[in-house]
């Protein structure tokens, strides 16, 4: 049994939820977890015990100095609350960590805990994945779900996907599986330049998040951020001819493939972010934010019974899963000569949609 002593009951709570690692290519998914956070002064009140779910030599703690003092922080995943203000104001819950080394379906079943206690109403997980496309073009984001209602009623792909998966994916089954509804928001990142940081494609999954659930979301300098960041690509692109002219095939073949996107539909909906933005529209964020109603998270709580050995001794669907968060900065950078590739799924979560090219309804 999960107690949560001091959290309040929530107004309307969504969670959203971002790993580090081979699901976050760019570091893209968890940097927007992140900027909420900020933007809304989220404070952490729980946070899964390290010692379960993560192998301290793929993923080692750090030391730092606090007035003097020698402290650790643990590789983990935490969770916060922040409450949005406004005309109808609602509640986030906001998981952000690194993808487990381990017990994957314990790691689930904990989070899905704390959802049930919270009352969380949908759980959105963001993911960020390596493909084909170019970097001057906006980044595609593609919603997807395993669940055939959801994906009418809220204009989602019903995922078709077979193959290896990360945490998202494994995440999003477990909620299907206890009945809650779940909905994966993947962003592609070129595969060229896949150092972190991109804000492109943070900003990108932000949109797509403020749609999904329709609130309107603080972007700070977020949009200079991603103005930039492809102002320094396109330099980095120009100084190598074979990058130039790969950039201008993928552009030409992305142009081809979003001409049907060019509909009413699309501009209505760019539209009607415009206005809603502008007129601050419904969930306007309050700049402060509200954690004040947040219990002292020295307070502790009591975690749930620990799961059976069988169950740890099994092999989940995530077992042997690559946890390396460097496997979405390991290919070639845009200084390399590219080729011509495939569709990637290395560096991304292969259970995003099966044609991550495909332009999504997001636009930077």
């Amino acid at each position: 049994m999960i107690e949560l002593e001091g959290v309040p009951e929530l107004i309307d709570p969504v969670m959203v939820a971002a790993f580090e690692g081979w699901n976050d290519a760019g570091d893209a998914a968890s940097t927007a977890v992140a900027h909420l956070e900020r933007e809304w002064k989220g404070e952490v009140f729980a946070a899964l015990d390290a010692e379960d779910y993560y192998d301290f030599q793929v993923n080692r703690p750090t030391v730092y100095l606090d007035g003097g003092v020698r402290k650790i922080t643990w590789p983990t995943t935490r969770l916060s609350v922040v409450r949005v203000g406004g005309d109808k104001p609602r509640d986030l819950v906001l998981v952000r960590g690194i993808e487990p080394s381990m017990r994957w379906r314990s790691f689930c079943n904990e989070l899905l805990g704390f959802a049930h206690e919270l009352g969380v109403e949908m759980v959105v997980i963001l993911g960020a994945l390596l493909g084909d496309t170019p970097h001057t073009r906006p980044v595609p984001v593609s919603g997807v779900t395993s669940d055939p209602d959801l994906a009418r009623t809220m204009d989602l792909e019903e995922t078709r996907y077979e193959g290896p998966t990360g945490i998202v994916g494994i995440l999003q089954e477990a909620c299907t599986h206890a009945g809650v509804p779940a909905v994966s928001l993947w962003a592609a990142v070129p595969h060229y330049v896949s150092q972190p940081p991109n804000p492109k494609a943070t900003l990108a999954l932000l949109n797509r998040l403020e749609d999904l659930i329709d609130l309107r979301i603080p972007l700070g300098e977020l949009a200079e951020d991603a103005r930039a960041w492809q102002v320094g690509v396109d330099q980095l692109a120009s100084e190598d001819s074979e990058v130039a002219e790969y950039v201008q095939t993928l552009e030409e073949a992305r142009d081809t493939a979003e001409l049907p996107e060019a509909s009413g539909e699309a501009i209505a909906r760019e539209f009607e972010r415009y206005l809603r933005r502008r007129d601050g529209g419904p969930g306007h964020a309050t700049e402060s934010g509200d954690s004040s109603y947040l219990r002292d998270t020295s307070s502790g709580r009591t975690r749930p019974p620990k799961p059976p050995k069988a169950e740890e001794a099994g092999t989940g669907a995530g077992d042997g899963a690559s946890t390396d968060p460097q496997d979405a900065r390991d290919l070639p950078g845009a200084g390399e000569a590219p080729g011509a590739p495939e569709t990637r799924d290395a560096g991304g979560d292969p259970d995003a949609p099966d044609t991550p090219d495909t332009p999504g309804p997001s636009e930077d």
